[in-house]
């Protein structure tokens, strides 16, 4: 994603008058890789929920916001988790299909600004879809099954790829 792009996402994610709903249980499933990565970058063990609910990921704080969100804003940006990456876009598996959804404006308001603008909706929609892949990649099967089970209201499917294998 380039520079420009860049600054129009967090331009568009500036203007939020939601502030920070996206971080607000958002519980993203972390890679035994991104664990790593983030902890490496100053995150403390206690910030991560290891498989109490199925899954490794980020824990949240007793007001449901994640561990990582201070002053309006995540404290790891530039380390974040692949679905936190993904943005507007989230997902489903439906055995050697990844399903693409996006959110409504109603629980992001970035879709609007990307629905305006075609190139950097392409631009996150495949960044998006990469850091999926990759986290389907990096998670074990029984781990992906307890995620797929969390219902995701408010989206709209926006594409349908095949996978090279089955993943459940």
């Amino acid at each position: 994603m380039d520079s420009s792009t860049l600054y129009s996402l967090s331009r568009a994610c500036a203007k939020c008058d939601i502030g920070g709903r996206c971080c607000f249980e958002a519980k993203p499933p972390l890679t035994e890789e991104r664990i790593r990565i983030l902890m490496d970058n100053g995150v403390r063990p206690d910030q991560i929920d290891r498989i109490r609910a199925g899954y490794k990921r980020l824990g949240t704080r007793p007001d449901g916001f994640c561990t990582l969100f201070k002053d309006g804003r995540c404290s790891i940006h530039s380390v974040k988790p692949e679905t936190c990456i993904a943005g507007p876009f989230t997902f489903d598996v439906k055995g050697a299909v990844l399903e693409i959804y996006l959110k409504r404006e109603k629980i992001c308001p970035m879709v609007a600004f990307l629905k305006e603008n075609r190139k950097v909706y392409d631009e996150l929609f495949e960044t998006a879809v990469e850091n999926i892949v990759k986290l389907l990649e990096g998670i074990p099967q029984s781990e992906l099954a307890e995620i797929i089970k969390i219902d995701e209201p408010d989206t709209d499917i926006v594409a349908e790829i095949r996978l090279k294998r089955r993943l459940l």
